[in-house]
């Protein structure tokens, strides 16, 4: 399969810069004390670093707040998912040790300030694209609920007409979810070229090593801009 960032994506972001690293064969019904003590080390220094600062007006953020507004998104109304994330922390609220897979996403995301997805990739057939909605595409909302249809040039991630994840960041699908029969991840790490490339490398880096580390299991890593629009997963 590949993952492939649509032109159009480039013509509203041309600064983009995304990180993605495919990992196959992880066990997600085994627990790992090491990384779920991992995960709730990294939301500690997080509560420190945000102490007394707004999450929206941190350095980190404030340039998905931009992107989703040169999307022509609402950033109040729908806030970039690594802004929700490290905004539930900074109020104390925590985060919860769900499963191994999303552990391992969550821990690098929140160390970075980076958001990172994961998806499935048994429930991709040939590509996950990050491109502008067309008219057929559906989205069914993370924990089920009524079928949506994403609006008129959305920025979203699709694979075959299903959305995987609506307003570029923002909300995930219950279509290709982390589940506990999940064997084969792909991460996307989302940033910029002139803003925080050398993160989104780290973190795509330190990611593919924990994947090692902890699964036993082989890890790609790849990064995609404007001249080169492609990954392909071995």
């Amino acid at each position: 399969m590949r993952f492939e960032i649509a032109e159009g994506v480039f013509e509203l972001l041309p600064n983009g810069y995304f990180g993605v690293v495919a990992v196959k064969g992880m066990d997600n019904t085994r627990e790992i004390p090491e990384l779920e003590a991992m995960l709730q080390e990294n939301i500690k220094v997080c509560e420190q670093d945000f102490e007394g600062v707004k999450v929206k007006n941190a350095e980190d953020i404030t340039p998905y707040r931009e992107a989703f507004r040169a999307m022509g998104i609402n950033p109040n109304r729908y806030m970039c998912s690594i802004e929700a994330l490290l905004d539930r922390i900074a109020k104390g609220k925590g985060f919860p040790h769900i499963s191994p897979v999303v552990d391992l996403g969550n821990a690098v995301s929140i160390k970075y300030h980076l958001p990172i997805g994961a998806h499935d990739m048994a429930t991709i057939e040939e590509a996950l694209e990050v491109r502008h909605a067309q008219p057929e595409d559906t989205f069914i909302p993370f924990g089920g609920g009524e079928t949506e249809k994403p609006e008129e040039k959305e920025v979203v991630y699709v694979s075959s007409g299903q959305v995987r994840t609506r307003r570029w960041t923002w909300r995930q699908s219950e279509i290709g979810k982390i589940t506990e029969n999940t064997t084969d991840v792909l991460f996307p790490i989302d940033g910029f070229t002139d803003l925080n490339r050398d993160k989104v490398r780290e973190a795509a880096e330190e990611l593919a090593e924990l994947a090692e580390r902890f699964f036993g299991v082989k890890a790609q890593v790849g990064f995609i801009d404007r001249e080169h629009r492609v990954f392909e997963v071995e």
